[in-house]
């Protein structure tokens, strides 16, 4: 655990971050014609931590060896990840003006071949966690301090190759290893309890050896705590966070509705969604 102190204006400065990610989701998915709204949404505070405050990475350096990890396997949110990457300068904002367009580097999943600063190629759910094993062990066999993070939605959590990293990971006691659990309670199927039961998901994760924290996902106090929190020990417990957030937070016609797991707003509710969001 590292004792950090941090700005006062912090919080306030990832509020904004989390409405911008917000916003940009809405106008990518307006150029694409339909969009992960509410997967994103629900993940929007903790993409702003993580990138404003938590993440070791260096955008002028995007190959940095150095750096730490993050893999989005929860990938159909890379449409809030991606405005996040332009503003700290991995690549021209202008270029995602393409988005989802022919030719485009910018899809629905993110791209590790053609997009700086993606760590991981993703599409089918399930496979990011056992990738973030393999690149803590990595650093262990190399010798370097970077973290690797992992986040994954509570869909994922039915995929059996998710229990096999879980208990590799407890097993090789890859400390530096952070699995970031969106808790939103819904997948494209309806509540994930009704599709596969997961509670308790800490002490699941804990008789594999983990170590657990269990957080509300849109109070930034609580992830920055969290991250605070994080040990750093390289043959530590691997370690979780389960954030519990809402599907859809922050449009009150999405919260908690499965319908918008991918939808599409007209002009009339694009705006109106717009001013609810920027508070304009």
């Amino acid at each position: 655990m590292v004792t950090t102190v941090r700005p006062a204006d912090l919080e306030e400065r990832l509020e904004r971050h989390a409405r911008d990610v917000r916003l940009e989701t809405l106008r990518l998915a307006r150029i694409a014609g339909a969009g992960h709204y509410s997967g994103t949404f629900s993940a929007a505070e903790l993409f702003a931590a993580l990138y404003y405050y938590q993440l070791r990475i260096d955008p002028a350096r995007p190959d940095w060896p150095d750096r730490d990890r993050f893999i989005l396997s929860k990938g159909h949110a890379a449409i809030g990840l991606y405005p996040i990457l332009a503003e700290l300068g991995f690549f021209d904002p202008s270029e995602l003006d393409t988005y989802t367009r022919l030719g485009s580097a910018f899809g629905d999943h993110p791209d590790m071949r053609l997009i700086a600063g993606v760590d991981f190629s993703s599409g089918s759910l399930g496979h990011g966690l056992s990738i973030g094993l393999g690149m803590a062990l990595a650093g262990r066999v190399s010798r370097r301090d970077y973290r690797t993070y992992v986040m994954v939605g509570d869909g994922e959590l039915a995929e059996g190759q998710i229990w096999e990293a879980a208990m590799a990971a407890g097993h090789f006691r890859t400390g530096r290893l952070v699995c970031i659990v969106d808790r939103n309670g819904l997948g494209i199927d309806g509540p994930t309890e009704s599709v596969m039961a997961q509670e308790p998901i800490e002490g699941r994760f804990t008789s594999f050896g983990w170590s657990c924290q269990r957080i509300a996902g849109h109070d930034l106090t609580q992830i920055l705590d969290a991250f605070d929190a994080l040990g750093d020990e390289d043959d530590g417990p691997p370690q979780l966070i389960v954030a519990d957030t809402v599907k859809g937070h922050g449009v009150a016609r999405m919260e908690n509705d499965v319908n918008w797991h991918v939808g599409n707003l007209g002009p009339d509710d694009y705006e109106a969604v717009r001013h609810e969001i920027s508070g304009e």
